[in-house]
């Protein structure tokens, strides 16, 4: 193979090899980094850089596979260490590296006269060149620092490997250390001669005793003693042994630790230096977020193509260009999926206008109605019902009151959340009954829901609705206000929307509360939340238990559901966040039709959208009918499928399903916060009028309790007493009532124990589990006006 006319230059390790092979980058710049052709699109072209003399680094141009939407992306690729690394551009070498393989345990494969194929723990990169002279050079480059990796890492292992360099003074720490260990052992030596000096001298003198003439004990003793001597002097002889051992093993790993307490280090430098950067990002895309909030709530649902060159990262493209794919998460025992959105075949680019018109011609079952985002057509009217009775849109500020929380959680590790006796400066002004019925804050959904004629559809609206009831939290790390024993909370939307809502605290250890909403608009909802939460120190855990269920009245369709794992983490220190992570499995008793639901857990690492959640629909015979996609604080789109088909294998063997689908459409949106929401505790527009004071609700309601008033007035200090006081004749009315139960033992009779007042304990026909449910008569005493059976609990 002849030399090429101006070959890279190079003078040894991988830059020697390569400079007999013909190279790339000594072409003309145009020809090379230029726009590509069309005919250069369909195979890549590829730069490789020129290494400096005596570099083992290598660098050019590569194209490789991203997925089947958009195919080989065109990436720089830099080969150094033993370690393939890729950018999209040049620029990001400085900030942003999009992944890496570790040459050595790598497997390297040509598939044909351009391509690579790298396998590596069960990552693979399908990389081409532009030609197979390109291909050859990048394919000897990477077999020469695959063996070199292999070496090193063999070196690693062996004592006789060159020593990895190190800083100086890491050098000079271990030296120093061998010094005094060397020094402690000669003295341990002296001694070692001193005390084999000291115990012949001994021996011999018990000896001239032995010789002498005494009484047959005395003999007997001299010659016990003469044993111990000798055991003393053995022991000694291996002790100065043992530490001789121990220098010399000492000084044979000495280069292994030098190089594991270095790796380490670097390790822990590369990993503060990428937090920090993370950080840094996350810091400017909040501000960029808050300084043009238009712009961001106008960013298309569908990602524009990739522009050639373009250096500007597009949102989610922080850890790898594969984020904006339609890869989903494999559901729990069901197969992995990817959705394609139908387009015309002759289209080799996908675009937002594909998009907008993929379903042309195609059938849709859907309402017509329905064509227009449901949260227009409902912040529209709720204006209009808005002007029947007006409620308030604000509360007083939160006070800025400044108290550490890890100085009252510390000593409350592994504790159940509701036996920590926390002040309300860590509460918001509603309790966990308010809180619980702001899930119907998208009650429209099931409204949608019940006039659906096709059940799978209408199973998409629910399971828009329970992702909904999280859009809430995202900002509200305050924990609610622990309800008494017999609070009750009334929400009554009866005229303005349909619905009444009623809450009860019907156990107090474990905290649970009874929930029930009807709807004169087709549907019934009912649930028992127990809440069990567990702090662990860096985070809290809140684990919802009971099951949620729904019921159409015009069809009987059943839908049950639970809620997923609630985290608030950086207890200890940092600003606080919630995540919601887990799955949730809606079924329709009535016709077995499933839901799928997974809550992605947020990651630094990972380069998926936080937040994310992602679904499917099946019918009972488990065809999947449509696809939910979106995140749990924001929206939620589905995507009916028009065609399945079996795909490749991913990465963990699974096989995947790739699904074609019309164009998304948006179920549920999430309502903007209202004006200085940041100021009232992030409370949503429902959630500032759950508690305003309203006439004719029960002495149990959560509206009128003291302590939680005094707090949404801002006089925290008041708060704080009667929040004591009424923990206290809690407490009081307890015990009373344990006492009673241990006179009823002690007598014989039968105690029935703390009963609710609008709930009774029922087991239910489709779960088969005992839970509280409505017994009735609560509407019937308010409109009385006979309150007379209440508890006077606060």
């Amino acid at each position: 193979m002849g030399k090429a006319a101006a070959p890279c230059s190079g003078s040894g390790g991988i830059a020697s090899i390569l400079s007999a092979v013909p190279c790339l980058s000594c072409k003309p710049q145009s020809d090379v980094d230029g726009t590509m052709s069309e005919q250069g699109k369909g195979s890549a072209s590829s730069t490789a850089g020129a290494p400096a003399p005596g570099s083992d680094t290598y660098k050019g141009w590569l194209f490789k596979w991203t997925n089947y939407l958009k195919g080989y992306q065109r990436r720089w690729f830099v080969l150094s260490n033993g370690l393939l690394s890729y950018y999209r551009t040049q620029a990001e070498m400085a900030h942003t590296c999009r992944g890496t393989i570790n040459l050595a345990t790598a497997h390297i494969d040509t598939e044909d006269a351009c391509n690579i194929v790298l396998s590596s723990g069960g990552r693979t990169y399908h990389l081409k060149a532009s030609s197979e002279v390109e291909r050859q050079r990048w394919v000897t480059a990477l077999e020469l620092a695959k063996a070199k990796a292999i070496r090193m890492m063999h070196d690693q292992s062996d004592d006789s490997g060159d020593e990895e360099p190190t800083s100086q003074s890491d050098r000079s720490e271990i030296q120093g250390t061998l010094k005094t260990l060397a020094s402690k052992l000669d003295d341990l030596s002296t001694c070692n001669d001193l005390i084999a000096k000291h115990g012949a001298a001994l021996q011999r003198s018990l000896s001239e005793l032995e010789g002498l003439r005494v009484p047959l004990e005395g003999g007997e003793k001299i010659k016990a003693v003469n044993e111990r001597a000798t055991l003393f002097r053995i022991t000694s002889n291996a002790m100065i042994n043992a530490c001789r051992d121990f220098l010399d093993l000492a000084e044979t790993h000495s280069r292994r630790w030098q190089r594991a307490l270095q790796h380490e280090r670097e390790q822990r430098i590369r990993l503060e230096e990428t937090i920090e950067q993370l950080a840094k990002q996350h810091n400017s895309l909040e501000r960029a977020w808050r300084e043009a909030p238009v712009l961001s709530a106008s960013t298309p649902t569908a990602p524009a193509p990739e522009k050639a060159g373009s250096e500007r990262p597009q949102k989610g493209e922080a850890s790898d260009e594969d984020e904006d794919t339609e890869y989903f998460d494999a559901m729990e025992d069901s197969p992995a999926f990817i959705t394609v959105t139908a387009t015309d075949h002759t289209q080799h680019r996908r675009s937002v206008s594909n998009l907008s018109g993929a379903s042309g011609g195609q059938p849709n079952d859907w309402h017509q109605d329905d064509n227009v985002s449901p949260t227009c057509n409902d912040l529209s009217s709720g204006k209009e019902l808005q002007l029947r009775r007006r409620r308030r849109t604000r509360i007083p500020d939160k006070p800025n009151y400044s108290l550490n929380l890890w100085s009252i959680m510390k000593n409350c590790i592994g504790k159940e959340l509701s036996k920590i006796p926390m002040p309300v400066n860590f509460n918001e002004p509603l309790s966990m009954l308010q809180r619980l019925t702001e899930d119907l804050e998208y009650h429209e959904l099931l409204d949608k829901a019940a006039r659906c004629e096709s059940s799978l559809e209408q199973l998409c609206y629910v399971a828009a609705f329970s992702v909904s009831s999280y859009s809430t939290t995202v900002h509200r790390t305050a924990k609610p206000f622990n309800p008494l024993l017999g609070e009750t909370y009334e929400l009554d939307r009866m005229d303005e929307y349909g619905y009444r809502s009623l809450c009860e605290q019907v156990s107090h250890h474990p905290p649970a509360a009874a929930h029930h909403v009807l709807s004169r608009r087709g549907w019934t909802l009912w649930q028992e939340i127990t809440i069990a939460s567990k702090f662990r120190g860096k985070y809290l855990s809140i684990m919802p238990l009971g099951a949620i269920h729904l019921q159409f009245h015009s069809t009987g369709n059943h839908y049950v559901w639970r809620k997923v794992t609630s985290t608030v983490h950086n207890i200890i220190v940092g600003k606080l966040w919630i995540d919601q992570s887990g799955d949730i499995d809606i079924v329709n008793h009535r016709t077995k039709e499933t839901c799928q639901l997974k809550f992605s857990p947020y990651s630094y690492f990972s380069r998926d959208v936080p937040r994310k959640v992602t679904g499917v629909v099946t019918d009972s015979e488990g065809q999947a009918h449509y696809i939910l996609s979106g995140t749990w604080d924001d929206k939620i789109e589905s995507s009916k499928i028009v065609q399945s088909s079996r795909g490749g294998s991913g990465s963990e063997g699974k096989q995947k399903t790739v699904y074609q689908t019309l164009s998304p459409k948006l179920l549920w949106k999430k309502y903007p916060l209202p004006e200085n929401a940041e100021n009232m505790y992030f409370f949503s527009s429902l959630a500032l009028t759950l508690n305003e004071l309203e006439e004719g609700v029960g002495p149990t309601d959560s509206r009128l309790r003291p302590d939680q008033r005094l707090m949404e007035a801002g006089r925290w200090d008041e708060a704080n007493v009667e929040k004591q006081r009424l923990e206290e004749k809690q407490r009081a009315v307890r015990r009373r009532r344990e006492a009673e139960a241990a006179e009823a033992l002690e007598e014989g009779r039968e105690y029935e124990g703390y009963q609710p007042l609008w709930f009774h304990k029922r087991m239910d026909a489709v779960t088969g589990e005992s839970s509280f449910v409505y017994k009735g008569g609560y509407w019937e005493t308010k409109e009385k006006h006979d309150w007379s059976m209440c508890p006077q609990i606060f």
